[in-house]
C-alpha cells in the first residue's frame, strides 16, 4: 500500500474516523527535507500498512488541518490515534529512524 494523499476536505473521514492510526505527513512541494523522506514513507506505507495508514497533506494547498494542529515547520509528522494526535515528529530523519519512531508509538 503506498501511501494517499489528503484534503483539508477529507482529513475526518481520512484521519480522524480512520479505523487505525493514520500517520499525517504535513509537507510542500519546495521544501527539499520534505522530498527527501517521501521515498522512506512510501516503502513504510507499504511494509507497515497493516498496522497503520500514511497519508500526506500538501500545507500549501491545503492551511487548514495545520494550522489546526499547529505545524510550524516542515516535514511534520503527526500519529493520530482514534482520531486524536497523539505523536509528533519535525524534521527529517532516516527511514530506520521514522520506523522506529512509528512503531514505539503504536
Amino acid at each position: 500500500m503506498a501511501t494517499q494523499p489528503t484534503t483539508d476536505a477529507s482529513f475526518e473521514a481520512d484521519v480522524l474516523q480512520a479505523d487505525k492510526p493514520v500517520l499525517v505527513d504535513f509537507w510542500a512541494e519546495w521544501c527539499g527535507p520534505c522530498r527527501m523522506i517521501a521515498p522512506a514513507l512510501e516503502e513504510l506505507a507499504s511494509e507497515l500498512g497493516d498496522k497503520v495508514n500514511i497519508v500526506k497533506l500538501d500545507i500549501d494547498e491545503n492551511p487548514d488541518a495545520p494550522t489546526k494542529y499547529g505545524v510550524r515547520g516542515i516535514p511534520t509528522m503527526i500519529l493520530f490515534k482514534n482520531g486524536q494526535p497523539a505523536a509528533t515528529q519535525v524534521g527529517a530523519m532516516p527511514k530506520s529512524g521514522i520506523k522506529q519512531w512509528i512503531e514505539r508509538e503504536l
